[in-house]
């Protein structure tokens, strides 16, 4: 796989049993690149080691006043620095191929992952657990799997010099050879301890990256309210924290270091005290002790990589069990099945609350609770299905967020009712008597389209924006005059400063430099693009002014005109714009019909819609239904 070949066509079924299991699966899928860059990798030692021969094959030539031998060694040299360029070349070349591609399989994963589960991967996942995961984590997954072929011939090379070395001068061979695995695993037992100030020093760059995300989304708000230096200061005790916790990580990092340099210089020093004497007795030749001593100061170059290897090591296993958790989530329910059912259509209906919106109608639907309404709009669309992992993979998932808030055991026990009420939702919803849950999950979507009540709005222009999917029945102006975008085209051209066509105009992150009801709008209008067979829409408007909210209303029918529309609202504008209204009462579908007879017939629609108390939905008297009529003609007049 190269670089230019990239995205993978398919990335694979990761296994995310554990980070090692998955670390494991990544290599196994790059075998080609890793014997590539191990290839390049054992010319590149091999010929840095043959230079200390070389070197003592021509000190041993002079002194014997060998003109054969010292051409021998000059050939042999010239060999040694082509091959070394060369491997060094092709090793880096490779070697960042591997990494790049294998963190490119990750991200494909987890991008892969997220698509399938959407909202709910935020529920089990911290936002800024995800991010972290898919920047930070991928480049230290990267770095093992680009550094596991160096290191893998480093550690070939360094075998084969200590073979050579014990052939060529059995004394001095074998102290390096006993020497240089001392070498090696004189680390070890420190970087279990590097190992928990790296994943702690992580863990609070976590943290204080969520922060800061939620800092910069609210800070509008922030502002407004006066706690935007109160903010700040929680992020400056937060990025204070994770310095002295990087200064703590790179104290025993660098520790580690400082013994990868100790410990050579002293088997160098032995190497030489050792030969000194051997060669006064007359046992080896002044050559044999250049060449050992040389190929000993060589060796600490490949032998950095057994450092390098723990390094990576270190920091990419923790990082691969936080990529094997979130690729391990699952939904509650099957989906992604074989079954064709061709193009869905019909009626939406859901067994769990009773809730049936026909075919081709405008139905509102009407929860006094927000929280209940957001969820039986995803059940609509197919994502009831919550991901589910190990319960000690959920548990370590959420443990940094209960710890954040400052609560324990009764954070836990709400997230476990959480998840329980999520698989109590059972039953599929229907489309055309088509479990939803039954059809692949493209079909699904492609079939029913939920927009909720914060929707997110992608940077670039407004063009890129409504370029989606869509069935092409419903053009870019009808749908942004539907929503009633002009105000919003307007200031995207006045913000822009080489944009005469509003289409053109660029969009900031998630929209922050619009207002929340223009942000509203461009959202709605992008749904209205797409013309799905069922549009399901929690609160649309909810951001917008009342006489905005009404054309909207109108506008939304008639498009929508023929094809299945499900609102959830209490706005009465549009209520009264609906065809079929119904009340969700406790989780069950409590009254159907419309809006004005709502209002008249039944007390429970009655205080949602109009925010009365309790006191006010005694039974009325002549003066209450006269102010009601009142209240009804109010409506009809602003529509």
């Amino acid at each position: 796989m190269q670089i230019q070949d990239l995205p993978y066509a398919d990335p694979g079924v990761p296994d995310a049993r554990s980070g090692p299991r998955f670390l494991w699966w990544l290599g196994r899928n790059q075998l080609g690149g890793q014997a590539k860059a191990l290839a390049w990798g054992l010319l590149h030692f091999a010929s840095v080691s043959a230079l200390p021969f070389c070197v003592g094959i021509a000190i041993q030539a002079v002194i014997d006043r060998s003109g054969r031998h010292l051409a021998l060694a000059g050939l042999l040299l010239l060999l040694a620095c082509v091959g070394n360029a060369l491997g060094d070349t092709f090793l880096h070349r490779a070697a960042v191929t591997n990494w790049i591609t294998g963190a490119a399989r990750v991200q494909q994963l987890l991008a892969r992952k997220a698509a399938l589960l959407g909202s709910a991967l935020t529920r089990r996942v911290a936002a800024g657990e995800v991010v972290a995961v898919s920047t930070g984590d991928v480049e230290k997954i990267g770095w093992f799997v680009e550094a596991v072929s160096r290191f893998t011939a480093a550690a070939v090379t360094i075998v084969l010099v200590c073979v050579a070395l014990v052939i060529y001068q059995p004394a001095l061979g074998l102290v390096v050879a006993v020497g240089l695995p001392v070498l090696a695993l004189a680390v070890l037992p420190l970087l279990p301890r590097a190992t928990r100030r790296a994943d702690f020093q992580r863990e609070k760059a976590g943290r204080a990256t969520e922060l800061a995300s939620d800092t910069v989304a609210g800070l509008r708000v922030l502002r407004g309210i006066g706690g935007e230096e109160l903010f700040l200061d929680r992020y400056r005790r937060a990025s204070q924290e994770v310095r002295h916790a990087a200064v703590r990580s790179a104290r025993m990092w660098s520790l580690i270091s400082a013994i990868q340099v100790l410990l050579p210089g002293l088997l160098m020093i032995t190497v030489v005290w050792y030969g000194v004497h051997l060669a006064r007795q007359g046992r080896i030749t002044v050559g044999e002790l250049v060449t050992v001593y040389s190929s000993v100061m060589v060796l600490t170059y490949p032998l950095r990589h057994f450092e390098e290897i723990a390094m990576a090591y270190s920091f990419s296993r923790p990082s691969a069990q936080r990529a094997a958790r979130v690729l391990s989530l699952e939904r509650t329910v099957q989906v992604g099945g074989s079954r064709d059912v061709g193009l869905l259509s019909g009626d939406l209906y859901d067994p769990v609350t009773g809730l049936l919106a026909p075919e081709g109608l405008f139905t509102a639907v009407v929860c006094g609770d927000p929280d209940a309404a957001g969820r039986l709009a995803e059940r609509l669309g197919g994502h009831a299905g919550e991901a589910v992992a190990p319960d000690d993979a959920v548990s370590e998932l959420r443990e940094p967020d209960a710890r954040e808030a400052g609560v324990g055991p009764a954070a836990e026990g709400t997230a476990s009712q959480d998840a329980a009420a999520d698989q109590e939702d059972g039953a599929s919803v229907l489309l055309g008597g088509v479990p939803l849950d039954a059809v692949p999950i493209g079909s699904a979507r492609a079939a029913v389209l939920v927009q909720d009540k914060d929707p997110v709005l992608l940077s670039g222009t407004l063009r890129e924006l409504l370029d989606v999917p869509a069935s092409g029945a419903v053009s870019a102006e009808a749908a942004l005059t539907a929503a009633q975008c002009d105000d919003v085209l307007a200031a995207l051209v006045e913000g822009s400063l080489d944009a005469a066509d509003p289409m053109d105009a660029r969009i900031t992150e998630r929209g922050r430099s619009l207002s929340g009801g223009q942000r509203q709008r461009l959202a709605l209008a992008r749904s209205l693009i797409t013309d799905p067979e069922v549009l399901v829409l929690d609160e649309p408007t909810s951001a917008v002014d009342s006489h905005t909210e009404a054309r909207i209303a109108a506008g939304l029918k008639g498009l929508r005109a023929g094809r299945t529309t499900v609102v959830f609202t209490s706005s009465p504008l549009l209520l009264d714009q609906a065809e079929r209204v119904v009340l969700v009462h406790r989780g069950e579908v409590a009254a159907v019909g419309a809006h004005r007879a709502l209002v008249r017939s039944d007390p429970r629609y009655r205080a949602v819609v109009t925010r009365e108390t309790e006191s006010e939905t005694a039974p009325r008297g002549v003066d209450d239904e006269t102010a009601l009529r009142g209240v009804l003609e109010e409506i009809e007049e602003t529509a």
